[in-house]
C-alpha cells in the first residue's frame, strides 16, 4: 500500500518520532510506501510531497519540529479544495493518509473522510485538550520546559522581591499552567476554565506578603478569561477561525502592581515550550501513536482516531475525538488552589 503522512497546525515535540514510527512499521512490517505531504494540508492541496524511506527518517527521533514542516491550511475554506485533495490522492495513488494534528487538523481529516477518502488520525497538541485521549504527545516536554523556567524565576523574583507574572500556552484548557505551576512552586494559577477575579487573586498576594514572603510566582495559561473573555489582539484570525490570543499576562501584570504596589514583571515562554528536543516520554508515546496508526490502516480502520486509554492503545472515532476539548477538571483544580497565597 501506498501511505500519506502530514504534520499540520503548530509544531510540537515528538511530531518525528510519530514520522519515524510510520515509516519503520510500513516498510519494514507491512512492505508500504510512504510519502510525506509538506507543510500540513497545504502539501495535500498543492500535491506537495517527498518520499519517506528508511534513510529519511534516521536520527530524527530527537530533533524538535517537523521534517515535514507545518502550516495552519484550511481546504474547507476553499470551494475546490475537497477535488484537489482528490486529485492528489489519485496522483499520489494513496491507499491510506495519516493526519498528525490537534482538532483543526482532524477536523480536516474528518471532512474529507465524510466525502470517502480513507484517513486515520493521530492527536497532537500540547495543550493536552484533545478529547478521545488520555494524553497527548510534547505535553510532557512542554511541562518540563515551564517548570524549569518557573525555578529559574524563583530566584531573580526573591532577589528583587518581584511578583514574576509567567505566561505559559493553553487556549482553551489550562494542562501546562495547572501542572508546570504545581510542580514549579506557582503562588497563583489561572486557566482559562476558572475566570479570575483581580482582587482575589491581589488578595491572594498580599496574604502571602503578610507572612513575610516578598516575592510571588503568577502562572496564568494565555487564554485565561478575564471577566469571563480572553484577552485577544484585535479581531486577528487564522485559517480556522481562531483568534489570535495575546496581553493577558502584561495586562495582569500592570493591573497587580496598580493594586498591590508589588513591583511586577513579566515572562512570556511563548515557542519556547515547543521547541528542542521531545522528552523521552514523549519520544516514546509519539512512537506508539504513530505505530498504533499504521496498524489501523491496515484494519481499515479509517475516520479514526489513534489513542490512548490508559495505559493502552486503542482506535476512536474522529467525531468522538472532535466533540468538545477536554477540560481541567475541578478536582484537580482545587487541588492546584491549596498551595495559592
Amino acid at each position: 500500500m501506498r501511505v500519506g503522512i502530514l504534520t499540520g497546525g503548530g509544531d510540537c515535540p515528538g511530531l518525528n518520532a510519530v514520522i519515524r514510527a510510520v515509516v519503520r512499521k510500513g516498510t519494514m512490517y507491512y512492505g508500504d510506501s510512504v510519502v510525506g505531504f509538506l507543510e500540513g494540508w497545504r502539501g495535500v492541496v498543492e500535491n506537495r510531497a517527498m518520499e519517506l524511506d528508511l534513510d529519511s527518517i534516521a536520527g530524527i527521533i530527537h530533533r524538535g519540529g517537523t521534517i515535514l514542516r507545518t502550516s495552519r491550511t484550511n481546504p474547507a475554506r476553499d470551494p475546490e479544495g475537497l477535488e484537489r485533495v482528490k486529485k492528489t490522492f489519485q496522483a499520489q495513488r494513496l491507499g491510506a493518509l495519516v493526519a498528525v494534528g490537534g482538532d483543526d487538523t482532524l477536523g480536516v481529516a474528518q471532512w474529507i473522510s465524510q466525502a470517502g477518502l480513507p484517513v486515520v488520525g493521530v492527536p497532537k497538541t500540547i495543550d493536552n485538550d484533545l478529547s478521545g485521549t488520555d494524553l497527548c504527545f510534547g505535553f510532557d516536554t512542554a511541562v518540563g520546559i515551564a517548570t524549569e523556567a518557573i525555578d529559574r524565576l524563583h530566584s531573580t523574583a526573591e532577589a528583587h522581591n518581584r511578583v514574576m507574572v509567567v505566561e505559559v500556552m493553553g487556549r482553551e484548557a489550562g494542562w501546562i499552567a495547572v501542572y508546570s505551576g504545581i510542580a514549579g512552586g506557582a503562588d497563583v494559577i489561572l486557566i482559562p476554565e476558572k475566570p479570575f477575579n483581580l482582587e482575589e487573586v491581589c488578595e491572594l498576594l498580599r496574604r502571602r506578603h503578610a507572612r513575610g514572603k516578598y516575592f510571588s510566582i503568577v502562572v496564568v495559561a494565555e487564554g485565561a478569561k478575564w471577566a469571563e473573555a480572553p484577552v485577544t489582539q484585535g479581531g486577528q484570525r487564522d485559517e480556522f477561525g481562531h483568534e489570535r490570543l495575546g496581553g493577558v499576562s502584561n495586562l495582569l501584570a500592570e493591573q497587580i502592581e496598580r493594586h498591590t504596589g508589588y513591583e511586577t514583571r513579566v515572562v512570556i515562554l511563548g515557542h519556547t515550550q515547543r521547541g528542542g528536543s521531545p522528552t523521552a516520554f514523549d519520544r516514546m508515546l509519539a512512537t506508539r501513536y504513530g505505530v498504533q496508526a499504521m496498524d489501523m490502516v491496515h484494519r481499515g480502520e479509517f475516520g479514526r482516531m489513534a489513542s490512548l486509554r490508559g495505559q493502552a492503545m486503542a482506535s476512536v472515532p474522529l467525531e468522538e475525538a472532535l466533540q468538545r476539548n477536554r477540560k481541567v477538571g475541578e478536582d484537580l483544580y482545587s487541588m492546584a488552589s491549596v498551595f495559592f497565597g
